[in-house]
């Protein structure tokens, strides 16, 4: 789209450094063009000005937001039609500085004092820290930053996090520790943070337990749980495929899940937790003949049938949610055999902070078998 015109290109900026536009007009061409991406312009590329003349046939691109852009065309449109342009326009005065500042990307609020309580925060934030300003919630102002990649709310008083949260569909980071939050919800772990976040920082808190749930956030690298009051970790760890540190130290934990044993870590830290020694004895919990119930399900997650509360009973979904997984790889439900084996944990992360103060590498681990003929035949690794 080509407009051959005078154009005068004012700049309200030059009032403020005490300078005066030449005043004078030059045959050119305004093009609405696309804003390229590397060597040449590409579908979906930001669209913007191109001012050519005479003299600088290559032009001058004046780029804006595309909502401004589309509110200024149109009023150009009704202007040249002679209508009344019914949308707020600028007066002619000159610019202020401010406007001529880069969009601030980082924010770092440190102290009670410096919080602001009248204004928003700037909409082009990505990065966002509010550390010792004694917030009991999380302002739901934070929550309308939608470009915030990375929110660290450490060192205050929060006790819940609102579900809306999840609807910072570009977060990546988020550093919670030293809060006083006590559970983590469901609603967050099954929110859009499960395809973006990648650091969780969930330190210093008084949490007991994390949801089955947690598992969903497959896109997690770091994951930081030290000096809470865990009695366990996730049942499901063993879906986070992408984790690469796992810091769980100075919890409650008295053994580890059954599928920590597929986690491939770089760094793991469990110092300071009151594991116990294996027990001797299995737990048998077999039933003969099997059930309808322990069939179905079974079948469903040997096949990879895709369930869920719009298909299937939602407590249902919560049984084959914490579906155990027998060391022959098949799944049972409510008929298995429970023991307890011993994990060397340099056999999943490359380096290991160690256990106790007696230089133990090892830890006990749950281990299920989905019938006599695999307790038996696994019966070595319990020894």
């Amino acid at each position: 789209m080509r407009l051959p015109c005078e154009v005068e290109v004012h700049s309200r900026h030059l009032p403020v450094l005490g300078l005066r536009s030449r005043g004078k007009g030059v045959r050119a061409v305004v093009s609405l063009c696309q804003a390229p991406r590397g060597a040449r312009a590409e579908p979906g590329g930001r669209a913007c000005l191109l001012v050519s003349t005479m003299k600088d046939k290559r032009g001058t691109r004046y780029e804006a937001n595309p909502g401004n852009l589309k509110s200024l065309l149109s009023a150009v449109r009704m202007a040249h039609r002679g209508c009344d342009v019914n949308i707020p326009l600028s007066a002619l005065t000159p610019a202020k500085t401010s406007e001529f500042e880069n969009l601030k990307t980082k924010m770092v609020i440190a102290s009670q004092k410096d919080y602001p309580l009248s204004k928003s925060f700037p909409c082009s934030l990505e990065h966002l820290q509010v550390s010792h300003c004694r917030l009991a919630r999380v302002d739901m102002r934070m929550l309308c930053l939608k470009n915030l990649r990375k929110l660290d709310l450490s060192h205050n008083c929060i006790k819940t996090l609102p579900a809306t949260i999840g609807d910072l569909t570009h977060l990546q980071e988020l550093n919670l520790s030293d809060n006083h939050l006590e559970s983590f919800s469901v609603s967050l772990c099954r929110s859009t943070l499960r395809k973006s976040l990648q650091s969780l920082d969930l330190s210093k808190n008084k949490l007991k337990a994390l949801p089955v749930q947690f598992c969903q956030f497959r896109e997690l690298m770091n994951l930081i749980l030290s000096d809470n009051e865990l009695i366990q970790l996730p049942f499901k760890i063993g879906q986070l495929k992408n984790l690469r540190f796992l810091a769980a130290a100075r919890n409650k934990l008295t053994k580890l899940p059954c599928e920590f044993k597929m986690l491939s870590l770089e760094y793991l830290d469990l110092f300071g937790n009151t594991f116990e020694k294996p027990e001797v004895l299995p737990i048998v919990k077999l039933q003969v003949p099997l059930t309808l119930l322990e069939f179905s399900a079974r079948a469903v997650l040997s096949q990879r049938i895709s369930y869920g509360p719009h298909i299937i009973p939602f407590h249902l979904c919560q049984d084959l949610d914490t579906a155990k997984t027998c060391v022959c790889g098949r799944f049972c439900l409510d008929s298995f055999i429970q023991g307890t084996a011993t994990i060397n944990l340099h056999s999943v992360a490359h380096t290991v902070v160690l256990v106790d103060n007696v230089d133990r590498m090892e830890a006990p681990i749950i281990t299920y078998f989905c019938s006599l003929t695999c307790y038996v035949n696994s019966s070595d690794m319990l020894k």
